[in-house]
């Protein structure tokens, strides 16, 4: 594998930035928008901001129409319903402009130097996209040894020393670099998650790099729903899911099968951890929702379609069958 050879546009009078914000029905996309309203501009750069609406209906046009008259940065809506994230984050793309793109979620909060940090290591890397970190907030209804482990906070994954994948919560593309320029998200992806998962593996596999800006903070309050550990159960074993079908792909039958048997291995230890160290809920959550990743890595390698994890609720009240939410 040949790595991209990524060169930062020169001779420019600016560079431009789009940042992308794929919402449904959240109100925290108010705060969202202040945020980057707020945020500190890079020298030479020119910001805008596209929002993709994956209702049914255009129900946040009004909040973002209303906001974008408040706002020293230019905001465009567009309406992108409602089959799933992957359409929502594909019309974003197909509408961006531009040297960067960047992608935040409609429940985050961007710090004040945000993008400058983001620019600031794209710049020093040359890398096709660069990754930031998301702090979760806990709210005082959430267990003590969630908020003690810090459950949901994202951070990339190194393996061997480099980042091999990434997330869209907190990221910024080099739209001209070959490894990202017309990638688009896998419409099948878009209702089960991991279809950021995917995005990010392929710019990896097609020789793009990945880096981190660590002071490029995010934060994002954790609602009540997801301060449970059913909840996480389900996403870990949905993040299983996802990596097992990617080591899947390509693998021939005898690197399936050890794949599986490493999986198994993986699992087993993990659940045993979690029995030794059941004096500690910290510690015994934390291996048993890893041992719960390698079950899911075990299904995904063995084809097992992947939970509609998103949205289940909302789908049985409209009586949708194939439409995302989040």
């Amino acid at each position: 594998m040949t790595k991209d050879i990524v060169k930062l546009p020169t001779g420019l009078p600016e560079i431009a930035i789009t940042v992308c914000v794929c919402t449904f029905r959240r109100p925290e996309l108010a705060v969202t928008l202040r945020s980057l309203g707020a945020m500190d501009v890079p020298n030479n750069c020119r910001i805008r901001i596209i929002v993709a609406d994956n209702d049914f209906e255009p129900t946040a046009q009004d909040v973002v129409t209303d906001l974008a008259s408040g706002l020293a940065i230019d905001v465009c809506y567009i309406h992108a319903p409602a089959a799933n994230i992957s359409l929502a984050r594909n019309a974003c793309l197909d509408a961006a402009t531009g040297d960067y793109v960047a992608f935040i979620d409609d429940d985050e909060t961007a710090s004040q130097n945000w993008l400058t940090a983001l620019l600031d290591v794209a710049s020093t890397t040359s890398a096709a996209a660069v990754l930031g970190p998301v702090q979760a907030l806990y709210g005082k209804g959430a267990p003590k040894w969630m908020e003690e482990g810090d459950f949901h906070s994202t951070d990339p994954v190194w393996v061997n020393g480099e980042i091999q994948t990434g997330y869209t919560c907190n990221v910024l593309l080099a739209r001209f670099c070959p490894s990202v320029n017309g990638r688009r998200f896998d419409l099948s992806l878009g209702r089960s998650g991991g279809e950021d998962t995917k995005f990010f593996s392929d710019i990896h596999r097609a020789g793009g790099r990945i880096a981190f800006a660590a002071h490029a903070n995010v934060s994002e309050v954790v609602p009540p729903k997801r301060a449970t550990l059913s909840w996480l159960c389900k996403r870990r074993f949905r993040f299983g899911q996802t990596h097992g079908h990617l080591l899947a792909g390509n693998a021939s039958f005898l690197q399936l099968c050890g794949h599986v048997l490493l999986a198994i291995t993986k699992a087993v230890y993990c659940f045993c951890a979690a029995v030794i160290l059941s004096f500690s809920a910290v510690y015994r959550n934390r291996s048993f929702l890893r041992g719960l990743l390698h079950v899911g890595v075990i299904c995904g390698l063995l084809g097992m379609r992947e939970i509609q994890q998103y949205g289940q609720d909302v789908l049985l009240a409209t009586g949708g069958d194939n439409r995302r939410v989040s």
